[in-house]
């Protein structure tokens, strides 16, 4: 008997498990997906509200809070509270090491690992377990609101973020026990969610600013054909809607001469500090619809107008317009190529921040979805994509290996690098090593070795047919061309006689994260072996090639030389032979100097009588 699901808390039939939509940020984090009504929605449970504060608490009796109530403990337990934890995904502590005193909480640098971990009481964390119990949280208000359970996610990453913060992002997921299905770029969601880009027919370079509460960035992105591709991208980790409610508690503190109270090196661990900056919060929030906020902390006044606060803020958001001057330098574009603008993040609510990035890009800008959301309704948008009930859209993904041929002497010759985007198309030319060469085998590689034994043989042929010639003057070029499902084309033409063969590969298939993970893993620890290993190869086969060609000179030549220089040339060639298999690099190119240097006469006399045969009998004028 057939088994149907049904979704309790819809009454409609389930086709398939749900894929949920999940925007991890630094300060909130939250969960969309698709409803019966096939439009993106986000989750609110239990009337805790849509957006769940990334914080998490560990209690002294070793229970774990996440979220809204984890928040509360930010004033009277500061230090066994973690927040702002994605600044710290995938970063070594030198990365973070100038940032530090911005935390409440103890980070340590771990001599043997180089990412950073969270010291608790005696315990010590990553920062990816740590994104794994928001992650975890936001599972279960998913399952308890959807009344099923949840297992896929897409998740949503800034379009600056690098491999290693992108991998802790999808090991966090794991973690918490969801199958990450993609990484979506947060400005390639944002733009789902306005419907741009749906239209595969359409072209267009849009501009997506988000601010959030502890980071800015901007992306420029150019849509074509249903493909997302970011051109460039531009910001500062560290500068945010905290630092607009930063910059009201100094204001404060300065009108109530409160700065000599509280010593600066410890502000991030004062109680009063957290009071004064959620006071803060709460005036940000109100002077985006008002003029005025009036409030108390204990019996300090808190009072600021939407003028002040503005003139406080001012330095601020002129830094995120001269990010955004720098990513259409990047991108080698002008305000006039931008046709759209999306504002992302909760701190483009203020009033000042809209004002300026319309002034800035002369358009009028899209917030008319709530900039909290609107990067988890992407998300939800393009995981109804990867459940395959829209096929129109293709989101531009990376090959996560480099992928190569084999060149002599087993090396492996990148042609695409690892983390290029796809689709994408690359090439390069090479020849032939052997006079009257009629066959040229190409072997393709995945994988991040210097010899192609250590990495993964994917496909094989030969192009055959070359019509024989010289060594080195058949052009033969070899093309890559991968697709944006991962398919890879490779193709060799030899381009003097047209002569053409091409092959189709996966290269992704049958390898599992871990196998990847593996495989880079292994480039790294094997680095300086593997650099070793090459050069002597690159140097044995200079050798080959020049013993092969000495050989063939003085068998072709042997009447314009004398004996003595004949037999001074095979005895370098045979000392050559020698050090080829026993010698290391520099014994191996000494040799081949040697023999370049005696020979080179050689080739000047020849090219000489050349000369002077061709000249006899004519007459210079």
């Amino acid at each position: 008997m057939a088994k149907v699901s049904i979704n309790i808390a819809t009454g409609s039939v389930q086709k398939e498990e749900i894929i949920v939509g999940i925007d991890l940020g630094t300060t909130n984090s939250l969960v969309a997906f698709i409803n019966p009504e096939g439009n993106p929605q986000v989750i609110n449970d239990m009337g805790k509200g849509i957006l769940v504060p990334s914080i998490v608490h560990f209690h002294p009796d070793g229970s774990v809070i996440v979220g809204n109530e984890a928040k509360e403990y930010l004033i009277s337990d500061p230090q066994n509270t973690i927040f702002s934890v994605k600044r710290l995904l995938g970063r070594s502590f030198n990365d973070i090491e100038n940032h530090k005193d911005l935390f409440s909480y103890k980070i340590i640098d771990d001599d043997t690992e180089s990412l950073v971990k969270i010291k608790v009481g005696d315990k010590f964390y990553t920062p990816i377990e740590l994104s794994g119990m928001i992650l975890k949280e936001l599972k279960d208000r998913a399952e308890h609101a959807l009344k099923t359970s949840v297992n896929r996610a897409v998740i949503t990453v800034p379009a600056y973020f690098n491999d290693s913060q992108r991998q802790a992002t999808r090991d966090a997921g794991k973690l918490a026990g969801l199958d990450v299905l993609r990484i979506v770029n947060e400005p390639t969601a944002a733009s789902l969610a306005y419907g741009i880009g749906l239209n595969p027919n359409e072209e267009k370079i849009i501009a997506v600013y988000d601010l959030g509460g502890g980071t800015f960035d901007v992306s420029i992105l150019k849509i074509q054909n249903g493909i997302f591709e970011v051109l460039s991208t531009n910001g500062n980790t560290f500068l945010g809607g905290d630092d607009f409610d930063q910059a009201i508690v100094n204001y404060w503190m300065g009108q109530n001469n409160l700065v000599g109270m509280i010593h600066e090196s410890s502000l991030h661990q004062s109680s009063l500090q957290q009071a004064l900056r959620l006071k803060a919060e709460e005036a940000k929030k109100a002077l985006s619809t008002q003029n005025i906020f009036n409030g108390f902390v204990g019996e300090i006044p808190c009072a600021i107008t939407r003028i002040k606060f503005e003139e406080l803020i001012s330095d601020k958001v002129q830094q995120t317009i001269t990010c955004c001057k720098n990513a259409l330098q990047d991108a080698g574009l002008t305000i006039q190529d931008i046709q759209e603008v999306v504002m992302v993040g909760g701190s483009t609510r203020t009033p000042l921040v809209k004002q300026q990035v319309s002034e800035f890009f002369q358009k009028p800008v899209h917030d008319q979805i709530n900039p909290d959301e609107v990067v988890a309704l992407g998300a939800a948008i393009q995981s109804d994509i990867l459940a395959g009930n829209r096929t129109d859209i293709l989101l531009l993904d990376v090959t996560p290996l480099s992928l190569g041929i084999e060149t002599m002497g087993g090396l492996m010759e990148i042609i695409i690098p690892r983390n290029s985007k796809i689709p994408t198309k690359a090439g390069k030319q090479y020849t032939t090593s052997i006079d009257g060469q009629v066959n040229m085998k190409i072997a393709v590689y995945q994988g991040e070795r210097d010899l192609v034994k250590e990495n993964r043989k994917l496909a094989e042929f030969d192009l055959k047919g070359i019509p024989p010639m010289p060594a080195g003057f058949p052009k033969v070029d070899i093309n890559f061309l991968l697709n944006a499902d991962g398919i890879l084309t490779v193709q060799a033409v030899e381009l003097r006689s047209g002569i053409k063969q091409e092959v189709e590969v996966k290269p992704t298939y049958g390898l599992t994260d871990n196998e990847v993970e593996k495989m880079l893993m292994d480039s790294i620890q094997n680095a300086k072996e593997d650099v070793s290993q090459r050069m002597l190869i690159e140097a044995r086969t200079e050798g080959e090639q020049m013993v092969y060609t000495a050989e063939r000179f003085i068998e072709k030549n042997k009447e314009y030389f004398s004996t003595p220089e004949i037999t001074n040339t095979l005895k370098l060639i045979e000392t050559l032979k020698t050090t080829l298999t026993s010698g290391n690099k520099d014994q191996i190119l000494r040799r081949i100097d040697e023999l370049n240097e005696f020979t080179r006469p050689f080739a000047e006399r020849l090219m000489d009588q050349a000369i002077s045969t061709a000249m006899k009998g004519k007459a210079i004028e």
